[in-house]
């Protein structure tokens, strides 16, 4: 951002989706709110803002909508390089295998993508990814579906 600040705000304005962590989110919109920050890059151009929050989760901002999620707990973490990679790659596939780009599948895809970074983290390198199956990834996803639904009653 500090050398190139000209070129990144014209690649951010013909940008539909855009994925980037807390602290660039800030520092492209000069807002400390992610809110005010998510509303200030929709005004450059992308029409999805994605702002990940690394243990934290992510958040999903369209059209005056807020989706979060939280980062799955995990009991062993090892090595975070590469989870933001893996994240950007798992939501991406999700999308194109969907073809579908509401708001809906978006959520989905962060979900997918969030899970697919869980495992990153548990070993170094692609050491853990080389390991997944798809009931590993059923499994995982289950576990966000567990972790963030609830029912309230009053």
């Amino acid at each position: 951002m500090d050398s190139a600040w000209d070129t990144l705000l014209e690649m951010v304005s013909k940008t539909d989706v855009i994925t980037i962590n807390d602290e660039e989110a800030r520092q492209l919109s000069g807002e400390y709110s992610l809110v005010k920050a998510a509303k200030k890059i929709h005004t450059m151009g992308p029409e999805f803002v994605i702002i990940k929050k690394g243990e934290h989760g992510a958040l999903l901002f369209h059209q005056g909508k807020i989706f979060a999620i939280p980062a799955l707990p995990l009991e062993e973490v090892y090595d975070p390089t590469g989870a933001g990679d893996t994240f950007a790659g798992g939501f991406a596939s999700y999308l194109a295998k969907k073809e579908d780009f509401s708001f809906e599948t978006m959520k989905s895809a962060l979900i997918v993508g969030s899970a697919m970074a869980s495992f990153t983290v548990e070993k170094f390198g692609t050491e853990r990814l080389q390991e997944v199956k798809e009931v590993d990834m059923i499994g995982r996803i289950k576990s966000f579906k567990e972790l963030t639904t609830f029912e309230v009653t009053v």
